[in-house]
């Protein structure tokens, strides 16, 4: 029974981990968690700062369609990702598009007559994409 407890532990663990969307890697000192409202993106470096970790998050798992909406998405977890680290910003070093997946529907009908046969179907399908952003995370010293 044990056995089988641990197995069903591990594929749960597995099953989690594929499902990430937001990840770090230590490269500093981390610092007490903050709130991710409190965390700012730059755009460029500001003038002094302290690199804490390296950032990966996507809007994978969303219900975003839209470009923007995965863009937001993306960036609030990044944001969330580096407040666990205690940093106060974010400095974005790259967003990328990446496939994830199609949505299709199809609609068809037939009519039998007599010596005939006539079918008709529609069908169409949109691929939808998510973000992929990379970014730094960094402590801003109070100015």
């Amino acid at each position: 029974m044990a056995r089988e407890t641990a197995l069903l532990a591990a594929v749960f663990a597995c099953a989690a981990a594929a499902c990430a969307t937001s990840s770090h890697v230590m490269i500093g000192t981390a610092r007490p968690p903050i709130s991710p409202e409190s965390v700012r993106v730059y755009y460029t470096a500001p003038p002094k700062y302290e690199e804490i970790a390296t950032l990966q998050a996507s809007s994978q798992g969303s219900m975003a369609l839209t470009s923007q909406q995965n863009m937001d998405k993306a960036i609030a977890r990044l944001k969330a990702e580096a407040a666990r680290v205690g940093a106060n910003g974010v400095l974005l070093q790259g967003v990328q598009d990446t496939p994830g997946g199609s949505l299709g529907a199809g609609v068809g009908n037939t009519s039998y007559g007599p010596g005939s046969a006539v079918g008709v179907g529609v069908g169409g399908a949109f691929a939808l994409t998510n973000k992929a952003a990379q970014g730094l995370a960094i402590y801003v010293p109070p100015q």
